[in-house]
């Protein structure tokens, strides 16, 4: 600590160092509420929860983005997933995944269509078992048509609705019985 020679009055309003109550390695007494103490160091208003907040970081500084406090973490634990809210987000989220798929397909289809695709499978497929007059009994778009395409993508995206719905809802219940086991996953949250 510094002191003025003149007057013996010691300046402790720009050497204070802030420790917690009792020194190093002492418990941590309780603290008032942060609104109604605010101290003044080095110019700068500061309250004895940021003061806290920045000790306990090791540095023992303030934030470098200027007057704000350093920003305060909270770490959580994620105990318990409601099963019946993870249903219904994934019912919804595969829902919109099955409406992607089906436009998708159906737009790949119509460029496929447009592009004359088709019509040179056909004709290689002629060239290759067809009779030496030029025709074929082959004939690939009663197998494969427009139809026949995007009902099975719908098949499809049902089946992977119905499944996602389900799988989502079985790790939920999978992660609750984990849950109790090792005590869930830990989360640290941030304040901005």
């Amino acid at each position: 600590m510094a002191s003025d020679s003149a007057g013996g009055s010691t300046n402790r309003s720009r050497d204070r160092t802030f420790e917690r109550p009792g020194g190093p390695g002492s418990q941590r007494a309780p603290q008032p509420d942060s609104s109604t103490f605010q101290g003044r160091a080095a110019g700068t208003d500061i309250s004895l929860e940021s003061v806290g907040a920045a000790t306990d970081s090791g540095s023992g500084r303030r934030s470098s983005k200027g007057n704000r406090p350093p920003t305060r973490k909270a770490r959580l634990r994620i105990a318990r997933v409601d099963p019946w809210s993870v249903m219904k987000t994934s019912l919804m989220f595969s829902i919109a995944g099955g409406i992607i798929f089906f436009v998708a397909v159906w737009v790949m289809w119509g460029v496929i269509d447009a592009s004359g695709v088709l019509t040179k499978m056909q004709d290689a497929i002629t060239a290759l078992v067809g009779a030496s007059d030029g025709s074929s009994s082959v004939q690939i778009t009663n197998y494969i048509n427009q139809w026949r395409i995007l009902g099975f993508t719908a098949i499809v995206a049902v089946i992977e609705v119905v499944l996602t719905t389900a799988v989502c809802t079985l790790f939920s219940f999978l992660y609750n019985l984990a849950a109790q086991i090792i005590g869930g996953l830990e989360v640290t949250l941030a304040e901005d």
